[in-house]
Formats: structure tokens, C-alpha cells, sequence
């Protein structure tokens, strides 16, 4: 699933006030000590346990050496020679067994790199060797590898700074929100646990550490907690038990221990986490913009056209989860679809009422991130200054300015006053002056010595002097 939106160019604000400061800095350092503290309580402790099996199976790679069609019974089948690769067995030719006709039935080449599973039972004279599936390795490295390469190339570094986000991401997911939930801790607790350290990492990496960063981070925490409150009460609710699935079956008998609708209400919480990411970003970016173009605005002004970014981004986005879901519960959809029952009873049956639990909590979540970050960021913003930095410069830095100023007034002036020469007989316009009457030269005299009077250093080199710490 993936939905993106372009923040636009940042506008160049200057640090916040120090009250925004201070503000931000409590709320983000409570955070952080809950999340570190729920990490440390959630940590598990051993290492995931693995399923028991009558037989050691092992999988091998190997390489289609042969294909021969052979007879099974009434049925025509194919019989696949294969050389192992890697391994003590490297170099070996297997015969694998028989492969039977049909739609679920790979067609195997000479020459396919493939997956095979060694077999090893007490009671057999040797081990037993069986297709499992294709290697997928240099493809899917390839597809990442591209990747890479065009978000980097396009984002530069903040390209990099997103793929290591993704790969901080994934580091979190295995070594930490799996191994716990298969340690029986409680999946929502992991979950929120999870999100909370991925967002630090990948906001702050991604964005910078700034206000409008931080904003958004609160803005995600208070929305990913009311998804998990809304998932908590509708998969109660509902009573989704969350063996929908032939994968939860299977977990469910060879774990055993497992909170199966809680895994449910976790897969809400990460599945939200990334799209409720970019909106908040995107909503921070859009107050800080709207607050630099005027930065006069008052709060409610700037909540009003924040508000008024947001239901676009509302209406552009309230469909993502539901067709990311949709997309994966395709052929579900297609059996509901030639089957032969109500659609009452379809959409309240537990299988298709699990998808719309996960799909409208999401939504929700992902709709009121708008109005709250919106507002957390309208109310920070407008209260960091109306200057372009938002905070009081120090003596020494008004001492400096001053100085710098008094140095371009002198300069223009020099430029501006006339070069001194010997008296020479007075030209009638200075007849003129001496009447009382004004002349074009003395009038452009007096405008020039009083621009000269007024001027100031342009607005970027003012912005340098306001930017010294």
C-alpha cells in the first residue's frame, strides 16, 4: 500500500518561540519516556519458539536438471530430476516427486531455478525430496535495487533518509513487535509500542527536528491511539475472533497461546500507520506555508485554511484503505460474488465484517488526524511570532545589526551625495532656490537625501542578521 503527497517547498521559518519550544519539547519527551519504558516492558525475553515437526525437513536450492512425463495411475504426471545447489549435497541429482496435473500444479523447465524440501523420516530407507517452490532471490532484488535508485535519485537525501526509515521499519516489525506477540504479551500494547518507535525514527529522519515535525508527531500519537481505541471496541463488539484464515488456523494449533482478534486489532494499527503518517506531515506543512505567506493570521484563520487543504486531502485519501484491502481480498470477493447467498448475510458474516471493521477504523482514524493535527499545528504556529524567526534577538545580536545597518547608510549615502567642487556662478535654478522657489534639482536632492535617510538592508540580508543565534 502506498500513497504519496507532495509537502511542496518548505517555507524558510526560523526556530519557533520558546514557549512553542518548551511546550513541544514536554510533550515529545513524555512520549518518548512512555514508549522506551513499554519497549523495555514488551521486550522479549527468549528467542521465538518453532513449530514441532515429525520429520526434519530442510529446504534446498537446486536447478531442474530433467522433465519426464510418467503415469499415475489414471493420470499423466511429470517426474523432475534437479541438482541441488549449495550444501553438503551440492553437485547431487534428486528425483523429486511426481507432480500430478492441475490448475495449483507449477510447469517446471529444464533450466528453472527452484526451491526443493529434503524429507527425513525414522521409518524411510532414505531422505524424500518434493518441489516447494521457485527461486525469487534475483527478480525481487533487482525490483529493489530499482527502487532505490529512483527515490534516491529523485528525493536525494531525503530518498536515503526514507529507505533507512524503511529499513528501521522492518528492523522494528521482526525483531520486536513479532517475537512479542508470539511471547503472549498483549498485541495491542505491542503494536502501539511499535508505531510509537517507528514514528520517532522515520519522522524525524525524514523531516528534520523541528516544530512542524513535532507537530505532526503529536498529531499521528493522538490519532493512532483513538484507532486503537475504536479497533478495541469494534472487534469486541463485533465479536471478530480473527480465524478467518487458514494461516490463523494453522497458528492457532501449532502456538496455541496466541490472541488471535488481538493480532487482528494489531494489523489495524500498523496497516493505518503509514498513510496516517502522511497526513499529518502534510497538514503540518500546509499550516506552516499558509503561516508564512501571512504570517499575521490568527489561530482560527489558519485553522480555517488548513481545513480547507484538509478536506481535499480527506476526500483524496478516505479511499486508499479501503481499496488496499479490497485489492488483497480479491479472490474472497469473487467467491462471495458467484456464491449463493444474501448480501445481508455476506456483509455481516465474519469473514467480510473483519475487512470492514479493519477498513472503517482506519478511515476514521486517518479522517479525524486532519481536524487534530490541523489544529494542534494552527495553535503552535500562531504563536511562535509573526517575524520570520519568532523569537527575540539577543543584545549583542541588536548591537551587531545596528552597527551593520549604520555601515550600508553611510555607504549609500557617499553614493548618493554629489562629489564637492569650487564655487562657480550660480545657474538659475539656484536664482530660483533663492527666491523660495523650488527646483526640479533641489527637489530631486531632497527626495534622494531623504530615501537615503529611510533605507534599510534588503529583506535577505535582514533575515541573515535575524537568523544569528
Amino acid at each position: 500500500m502506498a500513497h504519496g503527497h507532495s509537502h511542496g517547498p518548505q517555507a524558510p521559518l526560523g526556530p519557533a518561540s520558546r514557549t512553542v519550544r518548551v511546550l513541544l519539547f514536554s510533550i515529545i519527551g513524555v512520549l518518548l519516556v512512555v514508549t522506551v519504558a513499554a519497549l523495555a516492558a514488551l521486550w522479549p525475553t527468549t528467542a521465538p519458539r518453532k513449530l514441532n515437526r515429525s520429520a526434519a525437513i530442510d529446504y534446498l536450492d537446486a536447478s531442474v536438471e530433467g522433465v519426464a512425463a510418467s503415469s499415475c495411475g489414471p493420470m499423466d504426471c511429470a517426474t523432475v530430476r534437479a541438482r541441488i545447489q549449495g550444501g553438503p549435497l551440492e553437485g547431487t541429482v534428486v528425483e523429486l516427486a511426481k507432480l500430478s496435473p492441475g490448475a495449483a500444479t507449477p510447469v517446471l523447465h529444464v533450466g528453472d531455478r527452484i526451491v526443493v524440501t529434503q524429507e527425513v523420516r525414522l521409518t524411510a530407507d532414505g531422505p524424500t525430496y518434493a518441489f516447494a517452490d521457485f527461486q525469487r532471490r534475483q527478480p525481487l532484488w533487482a525490483l529493489v535495487v530499482l527502487f532505490a535508485v529512483l527515490v534516491i535519485g529523485i528525493a536525494r537525501w531525503r530518498g536515503v533518509a526514507a529507505l533507512v526509515g524503511l529499513i528501521f521499519t522492518w528492523w522494528v516489525l521482526v525483531t520486536f513487535l513479532l517475537p512479542a506477540i508470539l511471547a503472549g504479551e498483549s498485541p495491542i500494547a505491542v503494536a502501539l509500542t511499535a508505531a510509537a518507535l517507528i514514528l520517532f525514527v522515520v519522522l524525524y529522519l525524514a523531516h528534520g527536528v523541528n516544530a512542524r515535525t513535532s507537530t505532526a508527531l503529536i498529531g499521528t500519537f493522538v490519532s493512532l491511539g483513538l484507532t486503537g481505541l475504536l479497533g478495541w471496541y469494534f472487534v469486541g463488539a463485533a465479536h471478530l475472533s480473527g480465524l478467518t484464515s487458514d494461516e490463523a488456523t494453522f497458528l492457532i494449533t501449532s502456538v496455541g497461546n496466541i490472541d488471535l482478534s488481538g493480532l487482528l486489532l494489531c494489523g489495524i494499527i500498523i496497516g493505518s500507520l503509514g498513510v496516517l503518517n502522511d497526513v499529518t506531515v502534510t497538514q503540518a506543512a500546509s499550516v506552516w506555508e499558509i503561516h508564512a505567506a501571512d504570517p499575521g493570521q490568527s489561530t482560527r484563520r489558519l485553522y480555517q485554511s488548513g481545513m480547507r487543504i484538509g478536506r481535499d486531502h480527506i476526500a483524496s485519501t478516505v479511499y486508499t484503505l479501503v481499496l488496499a484491502y479490497a485489492g488483497a481480498s480479491l479472490p474472497l470477493l469473487i467467491l462471495f460474488l458467484i456464491g449463493n447467498q444474501r448480501f445481508g448475510d455476506v456483509v455481516t458474516g465474519e469473514i467480510l465484517a473483519e475487512e470492514i471493521v479493519r477498513t472503517l477504523v482506519g478511515s476514521i482514524g486517518l479522517v479525524a488526524s486532519v481536524p487534530i493535527t490541523t489544529y494542534l499545528a494552527a495553535v503552535l504556529v500562531s504563536h511562535q511570532g509573526t517575524g520570520v524567526v519568532g523569537r527575540a534577538r539577543s543584545p549583542l545580536q541588536d548591537r551587531v545589526r545596528a552597527t551593520v545597518t549604520v555601515g550600508f547608510d553611510r555607504a549609500r549615502r557617499s553614493t548618493l551625495t554629489p562629489p564637492s567642487s569650487e564655487p562657480r556662478s550660480s545657474p538659475p535654478a539656484a536664482n530660483a532656490e533663492a527666491k523660495g522657489v523650488p527646483s526640479r534639482r533641489a527637489a530631486r536632492r531632497s527626495k534622494r537625501s531623504d530615501k537615503a535617510k529611510t533605507w534599510k538592508p534588503p529583506a535577505a540580508e535582514r533575515d541573515f542578521w535575524d537568523e544569528m543565534p
